[in-house]
């Protein structure tokens, strides 16, 4: 069959940068589902996205569908004819809606008997017949929560189209999408390039409109953009700073990317460099630049979309509109300097946290106790976290943080120093968000580190205290979010503290603002169920980790240290064994209806057995050991310990018998299962790990 490469291209107007690279994808994805669910054969989909276009481009795709047998069966032959051998209605009916006689009709012949079967041939369809509908099939599925109309059109999309291009090969194939017929019409370059021009093949798609000062191809662009800053910074002796989020979205704006370069005045470095750096970013998409020692410079970056033959004036225009946005910075800054941050906490009463939960100085005085009682627990200075959780939120009624919210806590930082206020107060303030994302940064100190935790958990423990848990992907309180950074402060930082204790300290002091009677086991239940996300990220087995979960340890790092030790326990050659065995030792406690329990009591009289009075001996030894390692709660040594139990242990079953007939040597060999078992859940339950 025929193949050949197929384009198809939205020409629109400027489409949403934030959106335009999941609109691409998107389209590609759509489009090779919908491909595929047609049965049409081709090699690839890959995609195309600018800010006047979207486009698809699939290599080899056949032209039209395979012809097939579809086998169609009718009724059972003993129902198909009467007792004279006629044909039975059922059977006429059949036969009629597929075009034949019964006499044309097969036999399908199995063991569950006969009936009549019709093999039809059906021809595949054309790729000019299903084009159209395949198209408009990806283009219903696009992301596109805000649909608009245009014009006199009834069709609905996220910008004006104007332009549809679809060609298989050197063919344009007549489909109608969005209102529009299709053609070889492709738009150039807004300023640059030709208004339209025509198109003569598929596979010179990205090559024509290079020709017209488009580079289409998203991740090119992307990659030109970056290059062109590294190349300039790189001149300059300094360094670009961007997020791969502002790359996207520079890129999602421009067409024919050409970087320069412009400058500020040096009076505005004196605003703190993240105000600067964030309305450059934000407000402008600007690429701010960074000295070796991380100061701002006042010479910063922009990515213009046309080649100007005075660059002079697109670069005096950039520095015009840079200007008041810096300026409105100074202003706020140097007023907001004449009010201390201690001097706000009256107006945070006018702003709520929630409504059943009262205002953010509420919120801030709770954030206070909690973060002075977390710095007892973990020997850091309870008055600088106290004060720290006080003024935590002060900066949210400064006019920086009212303009740029971006900046919160940044402006705590600084104006607390300005302030007076001790450095690991005015760090806190700073650090009190962190981790704001995954694989962010963690607070530097324990003062920071006990006001990150309190704000987290008032979070989860007010929320959850009022019964608006979390639920599917509905989370307005990002509750998910500030569990995890509970996780990542508490075991990246080694910190000895107790979900339990630490909830419910949260709890005492809402007083009586919490409704929900379960809300404290329902956010340790919370906060360690995102354990386990966290752990697979980090490529632990999902089974290493259950077994952990069955003894819900709620000391996070002792939690961490066990899933450590249970993984490497797993490497081990006796692991596999021991797993079983102690899966074997888990069911007969369960028939027998043994409580687990610590306390284990074994007559030594009635060990008869080699084998049983080797296990006993073996595992008062390794209960010693076990002893001793839980002080340092080194469960690695304790699983290593209890791995030497494996040949005692393979002994006790091959030799010992128990369910023996005398009452009193059964329940002494219960005991000795129910001490063995004891001795591998001081870590986890290792039986999860036993293959099923």
């Amino acid at each position: 069959m025929r193949t050949e490469n197929c384009l198809v291209e939205l020409g629109t107007e400027e489409l949403p940068p934030k959106a335009l690279k999941s609109l691409g994808e998107a389209f590609a994805t759509q489009f090779e589902a919908a491909l595929t669910q047609a049965d049409i054969s081709f090699d690839s989909v890959s995609w195309f996205a600018a800010p006047r276009r979207l486009a698809v481009y699939v290599s080899a795709l056949a032209e039209g569908q395979a012809d097939k047998v579809v086998e169609k069966r009718g009724p059972a032959v003993s129902a198909a004819f009467d007792a004279d051998g006629n044909p039975t209605k059922a059977a006429q009916g059949w036969a009629r809606g597929n075009g034949i006689e019964v006499s044309d009709a097969e036999r399908l012949v199995t063991d569950k008997g006969e009936w009549l079967l019709h093999k039809a041939h059906v021809p595949g369809k054309t790729i000019a017949e299903l084009l159209e509908d395949l198209i408009n099939q990806a283009v219903s599925k696009l992301p596109i929560p805000k649909p608009m109309r245009w014009g006199n059109y009834t069709t609905q999309f996220i910008r004006p189209v104007h332009t549809l291009c679809v060609l298989y090969g050197s063919e344009v194939v007549n489909v109608s999408v969005l209102g529009l017929a299709s053609g070889r019409t492709v738009q150039g370059h807004r300023f640059h390039g030709e208004a339209r021009f025509e198109l003569d093949h598929a596979d010179n798609y990205a090559a024509a409109l290079e020709q017209q000062y488009v580079l289409a191809d998203f991740e090119a662009r992307k990659d030109k953009v970056r290059q062109q800053l590294e190349d300039a910074a790189k001149g300059l002796s300094l360094t670009p700073d961007y997020s791969e989020d502002l790359l996207e979205e520079i890129a999602s704006l421009v067409e024919w990317p050409v970087v320069l370069q412009a400058g500020f005045d040096k009076a505005f470095l004196d605003v703190p460099k993240e105000a600067l750096i964030y309305t450059m970013k934000d407000d402008q998409k600007y690429v701010p630049l960074l000295d070796a020692d991380g100061n701002l410079s006042n010479t910063f970056l922009f990515v213009s979309n046309i080649e100007s033959q005075d660059a002079s004036q697109v670069i005096s225009g950039n520095e015009k509109v840079i200007r008041p946005r810096l300026a409105d910075a100074e202003f706020f800054f140097n007023s907001d300097k004449k009010a201390t941050l201690e001097s706000r906490l009256e107006s945070l009463e006018s702003v709520l946290f929630q409504k059943q939960l009262g205002t953010l100085k509420e919120k801030s005085e709770r954030i206070s106790a909690l973060a002075g009682f977390i710095a007892t627990q973990i020997n850091a200075n309870e008055t600088q976290a106290a004060r720290a959780g006080l003024l935590a939120k002060t900066d949210l009624m400064s006019n920086m943080v009212m303009e740029f919210p971006d900046v919160q806590g940044v402006m705590g930082k600084y104006y607390a120093l300005n302030d007076g206020e001790e450095a690991p107060v005015a760090e806190a303030l700073y650090e009190q968000y962190m981790p704001r994302f995954a694989g962010d940064a963690l607070p530097s100190s324990g003062v920071s580190a006990s006001v990150a935790l309190a704000d987290k958990l008032d979070t989860l423990v007010g929320i959850f205290g009022i019964g608006q848990l979390p639920k599917g992907d509905k989370d307005p309180f990002a509750l998910r979010r500030a569990a995890i950074g509970v996780l990542r402060i508490i075991t990246e930082l080694s910190l000895p503290l107790d979900l339990n204790t630490l909830v419910a300290k949260a709890a005492e002091v809402y007083g009586d603002k919490l409704s929900n009677q379960d809300a404290q086991s329902q956010v340790v239940d919370f906060v360690l169920g995102r354990f386990t996300a966290l752990l697979q990220d980090q490529n632990i087995a999902i089974d290493v980790i259950q077994a952990v979960a069955a003894r819900r340890p709620t000391m996070p790092a002792d939690y961490l240290a066990r899933v450590n030790a249970v993984a490497a326990f797993k490497a081990l050659d006796e692991s596999e064994a021991l797993a079983a065995a102690n899966k074997r030792v888990a069911n007969i406690l369960a028939k027998q209806n043994v409580a687990e329990t610590n306390e284990v009591s074994i007559s030594v009289d009635l060990l008869t057995e080699d084998a049983e009075k080797a296990l006993y001996t073996a595992l008062e030894a390794a209960q010693k050991q076990v002893n001793e390692a839980l002080v340092s709660q080194d469960y690695q040594r304790i699983l290593t310990t209890l791995a030497t139990l494996r040949e005692v242990i393979d002994a006790f079953f091959d030799n010992v018998m128990v369910m023996a007939e005398d009452e009193a040597v059964k329940q002494n060999r219960l005991a000795l299962l129910s001490l063995l078992r004891q001795l591998f859940l001081t870590t986890a339950d290792i039986s999860i790990l036993a293959k099923s």
